[in-house]
Order: structure tokens, then C-alpha cells, then sequence
């Protein structure tokens, strides 16, 4: 057997190994599940080296406003939301509905789709929450939901995202190589686009947007597409609670006016406007550890040097 499948069968085996020990935490009281997690993000905050670094980077890039301390304080806050958030998803992968209703606090429309004769986007930015935002669009409203995802490297762990994602039968969901035809498909036949429009894909259809002073590549499909397919578009924040009891789902106002006359890039700098609003109200639950501003205009230095 080769050096390469011997790396293979270990990651196939621990990833399984991982799948059984979270199947069997989701079973646990969710205060219960949370204090577990939050001390799993401690550990990672120790021994995540480069998470660690990437997320401090970003901190000090974006809220220098902050003093050290207090922007050392707010990643390892940051590293206790993302423990939790990787334990407690396999609640969301096989909790029952019932249960998940339970856990999970609807605030806002969330019947605007399904009431809605147009095509239809929600705009939800990546906080750590965000699996739980797919979970209430599935269980609280009737209308189909079509979503792109980031496959996965590790067959085990691609598999049991897509499961948990589509497992209640309403969404249906596409790689980002996926020919762009499948999610138009599914957007004719009446599906609502659930939309993460805040990653670093490199510059394919994205442009150099400033997000908190900062040029990062952008995607400007979500604008683009709302207008050209003249879409309702309403903007949606997953929260974790604090104390472990459960989550916050807000189905906000929708953008009635978004993107307007507006071109793709100015449209797509209120969205990165927006979202940073969100992130000043909830900081500690953003997406720090994701390189957000890998891709660099020509002739500057690397951010995460």
C-alpha cells in the first residue's frame, strides 16, 4: 500500500470516527453541548496556529479601533462560538424537527418567500451560525431553497454536509463548480436562492468591494442576479445564543430598493455595508478564521504574511 493511501484510509477512518463521536454529542442537552464546545474552542485557540494568526490579522485590520488586549480578547471569544459551532452541528444534521423548532427562534418574515410570486434570494453572511439559517428556511417555510456549497477534500466530510443540508427534502444544493445552469434550473422551477455572498473566491465575476476600509475580492453575482432576474431579495442573520440555549434566526426587511439603479459594484459595496453593520453588532461570531482578503489587488503584499 502507498505512502498516499495510507493517508487516505486514515482520514476515510478518522473522519467516520469524527462523524460517530458527533452523532453521538447531539444527543447531549444543548447547554451541555455548548459548554463542551466552547472549551473545544479554547483548545483550538492553542493549537490552531494559523486559524489563530488569520483571525487575529483580520481583528486588527478591521477593528483597530479595538486595543490589543481587547482584540485578543474577541478572537478567543471568536475561537469559543467556533468550537460550538463544530459540535453542535450535528444537531443540525440529525436533531428531529421537532427538537430543532424548539432550539431555534424565528424572528421577521420567514413566510416572505414562500408568500412571494417572484424569484426569490436570501442574503446570508457567513456568521458562525449559518447552518442554522438553511435549517429554518427548510422548517419554517414551504418554499423550495436551492444554495451553493464548499465541497469538501475529505469525501466522509463532504458527504455528511451535503446529507445534513438536504436531509428535510426542500433544498437542493450545487458545488461551486457546478455548471451555473443547475441553480438557474432550479430557480425557474420556483426555488429561493439562499446566498453567501461574502468568501474569497479569487476575482472569477468578483471585484475589489471595500469591506471595513479594506479592498476585498467580492462576488458580484448577488447583484447581478437580483437585477437581472428582477428578484425579491431579503437579508438574513443566524445568531448563536450566548448561553447555549439555543439560536436566532432574523428574517430582516427585504431590500426593496436593492440593487437599483445602482452598478454591480457600487450595489455590491451597500451589501458589504450591510454585513458590516452586522459584524459591529455581533462581532465575536463573524467568520474570522476565513482568509477574507486573500486575494490582493496587483503589486501588494500579502495580507496574511
Amino acid at each position: 500500500m502507498s505512502e498516499r493511501h495510507i493517508q487516505t484510509w486514515i482520514g476515510r477512518w478518522g473522519a467516520q470516527a469524527a462523524m460517530v463521536l458527533l452523532w453521538a454529542l447531539h444527543l447531549l442537552p444543548l447547554p451541555l453541548l455548548a459548554a463542551l464546545g466552547r472549551s473545544l474552542g479554547r483548545l483550538l485557540h492553542v493549537l490552531a496556529h494559523s486559524r489563530r494568526r488569520v483571525a487575529l490579522r483580520n481583528v486588527q485590520r478591521c477593528l483597530p479601533e479595538l486595543t490589543a488586549p481587547q482584540q485578543q480578547a474577541l478572537v478567543r471569544e471568536h475561537f469559543e462560538y467556533l468550537g460550538r459551532s463544530l459540535l453542535e452541528r450535528g444537531v443540525l444534521w440529525w436533531a428531529s424537527p421537532d427538537r430543532l423548532r424548539r432550539l431555534i427562534e424565528v424572528q421577521g418574515d420567514v413566510g416572505l418567500a414562500e408568500r412571494s410570486s417572484t424569484r426569490f434570494m436570501w442574503v446570508v453572511p457567513h456568521f458562525l451560525a449559518l447552518e442554522v439559517a438553511g435549517v429554518a428556511t427548510q422548517l419554517f417555510q414551504d418554499r423550495a431553497v436551492t444554495a451553493f456549497y464548499q465541497q469538501q477534500s475529505n469525501a466522509v466530510f463532504d458527504e455528511a454536509i451535503r446529507r445534513g443540508r438536504i436531509r428535510f427534502g426542500k433544498v437542493t444544493v450545487h458545488t461551486r463548480h457546478d455548471n451555473a445552469l443547475k441553480l438557474m434550473r432550479d430557480l425557474r422551477q420556483g426555488a429561493a436562492f439562499l446566498n453567501l455572498p461574502d468568501m474569497d473566491f479569487g476575482l472569477k465575476d468578483a471585484a475589489f468591494v471595500p469591506f471595513f476600509g479594506i479592498e476585498a475580492a467580492t462576488l458580484l453575482a448577488p447583484a447581478r442576479m437580483a437585477r437581472s432576474l428582477d428578484m425579491m431579495v431579503q437579508p438574513v442573520l443566524a445568531l448563536m445564543r450566548p448561553d447555549g440555549r439555543g439560536y436566532i434566526v432574523k428574517f430582516l426587511p427585504p431590500w426593496t430598493h436593492w440593487p437599483g439603479a445602482e452598478d454591480d459594484v457600487s450595489a455590491t459595496r451597500q451589501l458589504n455595508a450591510w454585513i458590516e453593520e452586522q459584524v459591529m453588532a455581533h462581532p465575536a461570531q463573524y467568520l474570522w478564521v476565513h482568509k477574507r482578503f486573500k486575494t490582493r489587488p496587483e503589486g501588494q503584499a500579502p495580507f496574511y504574511d
